[in-house]
């Protein structure tokens, strides 16, 4: 059993992916808005200095209400993957 189960790809186990996940409050009407990033295919590399930066722009909007503000949040990670600046436009980080 154990030999058909390897054969047939039977419970292999899916690659985890990796994400950063954050939460914004508008500005205008409080809602709480989540929003993530995909860090191995949302991210666009900028060349500063001597090393790599990899940013990432999302543009949020809330899900209900009569609010229609969007949130603009800018976020920067080291090479490793670490965040090193985030900013919210229209909102702030919670």
């Amino acid at each position: 059993m154990n030999f058909l189960q390897k054969l047939f790809g039977g419970a292999s186990s899916q690659p985890q992916r990796q994400v950063y996940l954050f939460n914004v409050k508008c500005k205008r009407c409080g809602e709480v808005i989540e929003g993530r990033v995909d860090l191995s295919n949302d991210l666009s590399v900028e060349y500063e200095g001597d090393g790599e930066v990899y940013y990432s722009r999302k543009v949020l909007m809330g899900s209900g209400g009569l609010c229609f503000q969007r949130v603009e949040v800018e976020l920067k990670f080291s090479s490793a993957r670490e965040m090193i600046e985030r900013q919210a436009i229209g909102g702030e980080f919670v």
